[in-house]
């Protein structure tokens, strides 16, 4: 069901004090592998596709639209894999530090 057969492909964007932004390109069956977030993070789909979430108690199939976004707090340990047919992508926004970006926005 989850067993990671194929990885899914991070490819690190900005990793600095404030922020760290990660695409993911998934295969079809493609999963992260079981991983917590140190910072809450946004998703935004890159591409049509069904996020098939793992929780550690529950499967749930999540389908998201190219475009769509959500967020999540920090601390929840999850998998995630493509329940899609095709190829999937996401990019993945960890805020690391508000303060520190906060300032860089208003530098």
């Amino acid at each position: 069901m989850f067993q990671c057969d194929i990885p899914a492909v991070p490819t690190l964007q900005q990793d600095d004090e404030a922020i760290r932004i990660t695409r993911y390109d998934f295969e079809p069956g493609a999963v992260t592998g079981w991983h917590q977030h140190g910072w809450p993070y946004f998703v935004i789909m890159l591409t049509d596709g069904i996020l098939r979430i793992h929780n550690g108690s529950e499967i749930t199939d999540v389908p998201l639209k190219q475009g769509q976004s959500y967020m999540r707090a920090a601390g929840i340990t999850h998998d995630v894999m493509n329940g899609s047919d095709h190829p999937i992508a996401f990019v993945e926004i960890e805020v690391k530090n508000p303060a520190a970006l906060t300032r860089m926005m208003l530098a």
